[in-house]
């Protein structure tokens, strides 16, 4: 207690600006009032700040060096040399003043691993024991005489060093945390140490309480003196470092480093992750609903029954990425990069896809109910019985596209290029396909009750056992189209191009066939009962010796009617 006059009396010179008596300040050379005079002085100025940086980084690793060697030191059978108080002490002199950098780290780490005096294990229990009771706040809720931040600056204050003592409380933790990051790092490179050297920032999870709040409040604390402060300080040595389990919902973690990291059944609801790099890492099972990750990295990381939804993933990267039976219900994926992606059994109903690649990506199974998926890029893509009703994909690349048995009923297809796509038993009920490029398609048994195909190029489709009742196909392009044993029930063919079309077997009964060219199509067996063809083209038209001709109408009007045909019913003055 006889100490605290003497702080406050430091703390109030501090603040007011003035020197203490008490204790003399080290003085700084002013070295600005004479920048502008000469160009020389400048650069002599700068040649001399950069070598005191220099110095100073070098003798702050040396006494990095030097100290994490010497608290894991030990006479036989005895305790450390460096008792627990002595080693808090210490961490806060060496640590309080400011963030560690990424080349500091580095350079320490080389340093520790070529020469080899340092015991990892017995250095990472030492760390670990004084994050722990960082955490906790007991360092800097100690009483005066005990408190190691308040001693760290006062000493500070003495040297002319602005800073606060929530900053050396913080600069001393996060550094420490930096450390054991960077020891967890190392430890699962070497087999004798990775099932020893195990951190988990925020507290290992267990069976009563499966979420841990720790590191949240971490951030938190940290970004109490300026936002983001967490994400700058460590967010670029989270690499490989497990946090499986952590509760860190509304976090803001913008631009950190998850690479590899495990994150498995994390909760990051509201978090801001933007432009985070998740390459590589265990998400599986986490929860990131209503996250932003707007230009996050998330290219190969596990998503398998992650919880995406509503979650905002505009210009992200997710190619190669896990997301079997992922939740995206509503996210936004606009403009995102999802090629190779596997995408199996995902629910994306609502989601937001406009202008994403995804490029041969696996959407087996998924559910896109009401996606919007206009002119993205999915080329050579699984949808495989997908669910795609009432998506958009207007203008959407789907050449070499798979999609048997995908329901695509009441679908946006304006525009949209499936050139050589395999659409065999898909349902495109109702589907609005104006516009639409179908060349090459497989469309064997899929059904098109009510679609509209008007003007749509079907040359050389394959829509054999096709059900086409009551769809528009009038001025489509069918030549040389196969729709043998396809239902045409009153289907609107109206000046439709079907030449060298295969109609053999097909049911054309009530079709409008109306301006149609048949020239060349085969309708042998084909049911013509209330068949329409005033003004169609029949030019070399092949059909069966037992066809049924009594219910067409319009015949009389029709153009280049074989003559034998013509003869068979009765059409020729002879």
């Amino acid at each position: 207690m006889s100490q605290l006059p003497q702080v406050w009396k430091l703390l109030q010179n501090y603040v007011k600006g003035t020197r203490s008596e008490d204790r003399p300040i080290k003085k700084h050379l002013e070295s600005t009032a004479f920048l502008p005079l000469r160009k020389k002085f400048q650069k002599a100025d700068k040649k001399i700040s950069f070598h005191q940086d220099n110095l100073q980084k070098d003798i702050l690793l040396q006494q990095l060096q030097t100290n994490l060697e010497l608290w894991t030191e030990s006479e036989e059978g005895s305790e450390f040399n460096v008792s627990d108080r002595q080693l808090y002490a210490k961490i806060y002199n060496l640590l309080g003043n400011g963030a560690l950098t990424s080349e500091i780290v580095e350079k320490l780490m080389d340093l520790l691993i070529t020469e080899n005096r340092w015991q990892p294990l017995l250095l990472f229990q030492r760390l670990e024991g004084f994050y722990v009771r960082w955490c906790r706040g007991e360092f800097i809720d100690a009483p005066p005489g005990d408190n190691l931040p308040q001693r760290k600056l006062i000493e500070m204050i003495a040297q002319n060093q602005a800073i606060g003592l929530r900053q050396v409380d913080i600069y001393t933790g996060l550094n420490v945390l930096i450390l054991l990051l960077k020891l967890h790092f190392y430890a699962q490179t070497q087999e004798e140490l990775r099932h020893h050297i195990n951190f988990y920032p925020s507290s290992q999870p267990d069976t009563d309480s499966f979420f841990t709040s720790q590191l949240l409040r971490v951030i938190n604390y940290s970004d109490a003196i300026e936002i983001g402060n967490f994400s700058n300080i460590v967010g670029e040595f989270l690499q490989g470092a497990n946090f499986r389990g952590a509760y860190l919902g509304d976090a803001n973690l913008t631009g950190v480093n998850f690479r590899g990291a495990n994150l498995s059944g994390a909760y990051l609801g509201d978090a801001n992750l933007t432009g985070a790099n998740f390459q590589d890492a265990n998400l599986a099972g986490a929860n990131l609903g209503d996250t932003n990750l707007s230009g996050a990295n998330l290219t190969g990381a596990n998503l398998i029954n992650a919880d995406l939804s509503s979650a905002n993933l505009t210009g992200a990267n997710l190619t190669s990425a896990n997301l079997d039976r992922t939740e995206l219900s509503r996210a936004d994926l606009s403009s995102c990069q999802i090629n190779n992606a596997e995408l199996s059994h995902a629910n994306l109903s609502g989601a937001n896809l406009r202008d994403a690649e995804l490029i041969s990506a696996n959407l087996a199974n998924a559910v896109l109910f009401g996606a919007n998926l206009s002119d993205a890029n999915l080329k050579n893509v699984n949808l495989n019985h997908a669910d795609l009703c009432r998506a958009d994909l207007s203008g959407a690349d789907l050449s070499g596209a798979v999609l048997n048995g995908t329901n695509l009923s009441d679908t946006i297809l304006f525009s949209t290029n499936l050139s050589a796509a395999s659409l065999m038993a898909a349902d495109l009920s109702y589907a609005k396909l104006n516009g639409a490029k179908l060349n090459d398609a497989q469309l064997n048994g899929a059904m098109f009750l009510g679609a509209d195909l008007s003007g749509v190029d079907l040359s050389r489709v394959v829509l054999n056992d096709a059900d086409l009742s009551g769809s528009i196909l009038s001025e489509a392009d069918l030549s040389g189209a196969d729709l043998s044993d396809a239902v045409l029930l009153g289907t609107d063919l109206s000046f439709a191009n079907l030449n060298s079309a295969n109609l053999s077997g097909s049911n054309l009964s009530g079709a409008m066939l109306n301006g149609a060219d048949l020239t060349e199509a085969n309708l042998s067996y084909t049911i013509l009962d209330d068949t329409d063809v005033t003004e169609a083209n029949l030019e070399a038209t092949n059909w069966g010796e037992k066809q049924q001709w009594e219910g067409v109408r319009g015949l009389e009007t029709a153009l280049n009617v074989p003559l034998a045909l013509k003869k068979q019913l009765g059409l020729t003055n002879s």
